[in-house]
């Protein structure tokens, strides 16, 4: 099969179109033809060697983390998922870093996996499972927001801040946000209460007594300005200090669990119109394709999500 591979760590430039055997898959996997996926910060971070630390992965490396596509072939265990269903997936990182979704086929296990809804698109459903999932298990699982809190979301035009924003606000809660001033319509519209702009205004001068924070941009000791003392925050982009945790409000850090079964509630909100997926742009499945939507996403402040329109047969 085609994937888009690196054979060492280092810019955009590494990503190259090889030809690489199709994956094998486990009895509680299926495989996927996939026709969308897309663009997270976590792959040009991998890209970079910066995941070293977590994965010690053999050359070459497939990156990508999303898929969108149809089952072209089901494990034996595969219980309630048959060929030829359209499903969507923020799939496991594998040891071997080369079942990554910059490919043709990806092996999912049947758990992370939810039926896409027959009216999103391949490339809307692509969009929503790294960031969705991260967005929903931090507003509704860890900071378990209740209708009428306060909660402050930072940098609301990423990816993950997007479907926050509107799982806050679908909660109830009245919603923060910080952003560049070009954003700040697009996240009005989409549900934000207050939109402040990062180059201009520091949070603390503004917000005071909020219940929450999610912290996406490792500024934790801002965040801890503006909380309760009952409050709590949650960072996917910092490590809290024990100083950090001993303030009053409660501090801690989350990595994404993919889970099927929250996906599809995803799935739902979007189709329900609760959870508007947006879309920056769309890109070609090749190595100039990808070179370019990694320069995109690590160089530039996109409102939404970078697509690649795969497109395999199933």
């Amino acid at each position: 099969m085609k994937a888009v591979i690196i054979n060492q760590y280092g810019g955009p430039e590494e990503l190259q179109m090889a030809t690489i055997e199709r994956p094998s898959i486990d009895q509680d996997e299926v495989l996927v033809a996939v026709q969308a996926t897309s663009i997270n910060p976590i792959d040009w971070k991998a890209r970079q060697g910066l995941l070293k630390g977590m994965f010690d992965w053999q050359m070459p490396v497939v990156l990508g983390w999303d898929v969108a596509g149809t089952i072209v072939e089901a494990g034996a265990a595969v219980t309630n998922f048959k060929v030829g269903d359209e499903v969507f997936a923020r799939p496991d990182i594998y040891a071997d870093g080369q079942r990554g979704t910059y490919a043709e086929y990806a092996a999912v296990k049947e758990d992370k996996l939810a039926l896409k809804p027959a009216s999103l698109s391949f490339e809307q459903a692509a969009a929503l499972p790294l960031a969705g999932l991260t967005a929903y298990q931090v507003i509704h699982d860890q900071l378990k927001i209740q209708a009428g809190e306060k909660v402050l979301i930072q940098a609301g035009a990423g990816g993950v801040g997007l479907n926050a924003i509107q799982i806050a606000k679908y909660l109830g809660a009245e919603v923060a946000t910080t952003a560049s001033a070009n954003h700040h319509t697009l996240l009005k519209q989409i549900g934000a209460d207050h939109v402040i702009d990062y180059h201009t205004t520091a949070i603390q001068d503004v917000l005071t007594d909020y219940d929450a924070v999610f912290d996406t941009i490792d500024a934790i000791d801002e965040g801890l300005a503006i909380l309760k003392p009952t409050g709590r925050l949650v960072t996917i982009d910092g490590q809290p200090t024990a100083a950090q945790k001993s303030q009053g409000p409660t501090v801690s850090s989350w990595w994404l669990q993919p889970n099927g079964r929250e996906l599809a509630i995803l799935g739902q909100l979007a189709v329900e119109g609760h959870l508007q997926v947006i879309i920056d742009q769309v890109f070609p499945f090749s190595t100039a394709g990808l070179q370019a939507a990694h320069r995109y996403s690590e160089n530039s402040h996109s409102a939404g999500k970078l697509i690649i329109n795969v497109g395999t047969e199933a």
